[in-house]
């Protein structure tokens, strides 16, 4: 049986879903692509039996059947071969050999009977829902930057998405850092549901989206299934209960201050150099207008500090952060000015866009303090 494929078509498609293959899979099944060839139509798999990544493109082929070809082998050639017309010719009864030939030359490598790879599971009795792409692509890149990795705590290491008749909320923490996103044009009618996505999912499924294209998800308590373009993704779901992190998000937070995003996250980059390279912890001082940023190693005497003009309501106040948290959210933060609302200096401080020009669009950003050395 044989097929004819663009060369840098097949590429492009197997590159999309490489991401999923592992170097360390328990079953050497899983260091293959499956193939599936149909009437003219080519299904490909990767999967590591919690991911599974499926792409389907047009083809010419003389049959039908199953296959399993060596992921590295594959790729290697076929990033080395420049765009050209491919065919590829299998023996589905013997010894599962593959041939690829092209225009000055051939190549042979043998495959695995395409029974042997592991059946995807059935995702039944599900909840549905569909969403802009866009969106999904939005409430990844704000909230995956914090989640955790912790193996003793795997429901922090993924992303709890909760859908209701109101607004769907993504929220990500490790227990240092907190973002919750929340839309309010995207509702569930299907009542109050959640369940918690997995990063690698989640990094696959942004690295696929073009943004323009509607993504439909089915969930159940175990899996979920997303379709979109001429891909599917299957994961399993993390399993376990979120904690509460509406407890953790500080209610009263009488100090304000305001500032210019761009300004403040290029001091923090500086002054961060001269920071303790196991705390990280820089200091902002705030007292009326002027914001005061430094940062000290005691072991290498090595200091810094900077100041800039703010908008402060408040009582005077000195607060340390963990400088690589604070920059991760800063980066995350589009509006040009940011608002950090604090109460005290042992007590968690909430970063929000001092302006949105999205009305159904809400960020909060969490970061616990660092205890200051006097």
């Amino acid at each position: 049986m044989n097929f004819v494929v663009s060369s840098t078509t097949l590429l492009k498609h197997l590159q999309s879903i490489s991401g999923v293959l592992t170097t360390n899979n328990t079953l050497p099944i899983l260091d293959n692509f499956l193939f599936k060839i149909g009437a003219n139509e080519l299904t490909v798999s990767a999967s590591d039996m919690e991911t599974i990544l499926t792409v389907t493109l047009s083809i010419e082929s003389d049959g039908e059947g199953d296959i399993c070809v060596p992921a590295k082998l594959l790729l290697d050639v076929l990033k080395n071969l420049p765009d050209q017309p491919l065919t590829f010719t299998f023996d589905l009864e013997k010894n599962h050999g593959i041939e690829i030939a092209y225009t000055n030359g051939k190549s042979k490598m043998s495959g695995y009977a395409g029974d042997d790879y592991p059946n995807p599971p059935k995702v039944e009795n599900t909840n549905s829902i569909v969403l802009p792409g866009e969106i999904i692509a939005e409430a990844i890149n704000k909230t995956l930057f914090a989640t955790g990795n912790d193996e003793l705590r795997p429901v922090m290491n993924g992303v709890f998405c909760q859908l209701t008749s109101e607004d769907m909320i993504f929220v990500a923490t490790d227990a240092h850092k907190l973002v919750r996103y929340r839309r309010t044009d995207t509702t569930s009618t299907e009542g109050v549901s959640s369940f918690i996505l997995p990063k690698k999912a989640l990094m696959l499924l942004k690295n696929n989206l073009k943004g323009e294209e509607e993504v439909k998800i089915e969930y159940n308590e175990s899996n979920a299934v997303f379709s979109f373009n001429d891909s599917k993704m299957t994961c399993r779901l993390i399993d376990g209960k979120y904690p509460n992190y509406e407890a953790v998000i500080p209610k009263e937070n009488p100090n304000v201050l305001t500032v210019d995003r761009p300004s403040f996250l290029s001091a923090i980059k500086r002054v961060s150099i001269f920071a303790n390279k196991t705390t990280h912890q820089i200091r902002l001082k705030i007292s009326g207008s002027e914001l005061s940023i430094s940062a000290e190693d005691l072991d290498f005497a090595n200091e810094s500090n900077e100041r800039l003009t703010c908008s402060y309501d408040g009582e005077d106040l000195e607060i340390g952060f963990n400088s690589r948290f604070l920059l991760e959210m800063l980066t995350n933060i589009e509006s040009n000015e940011i608002k950090i609302k604090m109460s005290q200096p042992n007590r968690a401080g909430i970063i929000t866009p001092a302006e949105n020009d999205n009305e159904h669009e809400d960020i909060l950003m969490l970061i616990m303090p660092v205890m200051l050395g006097r």
